[in-house]
């Protein structure tokens, strides 16, 4: 077999050439002149240990069979097992699944939690498929990953349409594979299973950690901010819920169905019960409609993006009317329109910091398992507190230090840990 060395460049870079692949390389390249790295090491984290695809052929409810493609990558297994999300998605790709890998590896490193990054997804259209059909092809999608994932390995956990009882059903494949209970297996299972007590809250309201203590560094007051949050799933409902808990007035949200806003804000309880009545904001009477594009330029002090990646580019950067971009979403603001809001003076609160709560009490309920102890739901929020508040802290210390933006010195911080470990393990053999 070749070394990689041995490969042309452009070999390599077609295995994931995608736009957000493209992305996660060029904020690499952009953090390596402030790292304390050489180019051996450079070139080690530049691309993915390894990816593995598979096809998941499960048997349909009409009674024919389909095959979906599937992927799982693993960037870095430098700092510990890998860890990430599994999505089902119509447009998952391998070079989606590598972006989100790397970004991952700077996430777990930042935080200082001893894992690489992982991405994986099946590349299917999730609302097509019955609630037995998602069942077949997760447990069909695990039993083609024994031997990728494993408790000391890889570690799973819920993504874009994926949930509890997905991750339930990857521990009981798994189990049943190897001869006894797992739990350890993935994270973000239910409690009943071994899962842990705020791990459903935990991405939004770290989410909302991070924001306050960013106005804390400003300045500001979070209860006197105007908010416009994009999404109102599980990162963006419970963020906005957290917002205006703590005083702020959230005055637009969204959905794929679009967005309801409301100039003197919303009753969030109102937004939710509707869309337990309804399954989407779609139709909801007590605020004006917006599109998605328009609601990320509604006037506002802080615009939360917790929908999905590439939502601020060279096209409307230029138009957003906010103080504070908060990205809870993984790679929504484009290299572009990052230039273009630090030209305008607009402080971006990087993904890699702002969405890490997950992966933060994700590794706590690896380590509530591995243990057999588990924690209180205050127990665990305080915590989530003390690792997003260490590394709030580092980060925005190093941004000023070195006269570079947040997402810089987020990646720099994440990157310098995992070189740093890498440099004294060295290379194999």
């Amino acid at each position: 077999m070749a070394k990689l060395e041995e490969l042309p460049a452009e070999a390599v870079q077609l295995e994931w050439d995608t736009p957000l692949f493209r992305t996660a390389q060029r904020q690499f390249e952009q953090a390596i002149p402030y790292a304390d790295v050489n180019e051996s090491i450079v070139e080690r984290l530049r691309y993915p240990e390894r990816a593995v695809v598979v096809t998941v052929p499960i048997r349909r409810d009409a009674g024919h069979v389909g095959v979906f493609p599937a992927y799982r990558v693993q960037h870095s297994s430098v700092l510990g097992p890998t860890k990430g999300g599994i999505r089902y998605d119509p447009h998952v790709t391998l070079g989606e699944c590598a972006a989100l890998a790397v970004w991952m590896t700077w996430k777990c490193a930042l935080l200082r939690l001893p894992y690489g990054g992982a991405k994986g997804g099946v590349r299917c259209n999730p609302r097509e498929l019955s609630p037995g059909e998602l069942q077949r092809l997760t447990r069909r999608y695990t039993s083609e990953l024994r031997g990728v994932i494993g408790p000391q390995e890889d570690i799973p956990a819920p993504d874009m349409a994926t949930n509890e009882q997905t991750m339930a059903w990857i521990m009981d494949t798994y189990s049943m594979q190897v001869g006894y209970a797992v739990p350890e297996i993935v994270t973000g299972k239910p409690v009943a299973l071994g899962g842990s007590l705020f791990r459903h809250e935990a991405t939004g309201a770290g989410v909302v950690m991070v924001t306050e203590r960013a106005c804390r560094r400003l300045g500001w007051r979070l209860d006197e901010q105007s908010c416009v949050v994009q999404g109102f799933g599980n990162v963006g409902g419970i963020a906005a819920n957290e917002l205006a808990a703590k005083g702020a007035v959230v005055l637009a949200v969204s959905d794929i169905s679009g967005g309801v806003y409301a100039p003197d804000g919303l009753n969030l309880a109102d937004v939710r019960a509707w869309i337990a009545d309804h399954g989407t904001l779609e139709g909801y009477p007590d605020a004006r409609y917006v599109t998605n594009s328009e609601l990320l330029e509604l006037p506002c002090d802080i615009l939360v993006l917790a929908a999905l990646e590439d939502q601020i580019t060279a096209l409307n950067a230029s138009r957003l009317d906010t103080k504070l971009v908060v990205e809870g979403a993984n790679g929504p603001t484009s290299i572009e329109a990052d230039a273009i809001l630090a030209e305008r003076g607009i402080l971006v609160l990087p993904d890699v910091l702002t969405n890490a709560g997950g992966v933060t009490v994700s590794y706590f309920e690896w380590v509530q398992d591995l243990g057999r102890l588990f924690w209180t739901r205050d127990e665990i929020r305080a915590r989530l507190a003390d690792k997003l508040g260490d590394a709030f802290d580092r980060v925005w210390e190093l941004a000023d230090e070195k006269a570079i933006s947040l997402r810089q010195a987020a990646l720099v911080a994440g990157i310098n840990e995992v070189a740093g470990a890498l440099k004294a393990r060295g290379i194999y053999p």
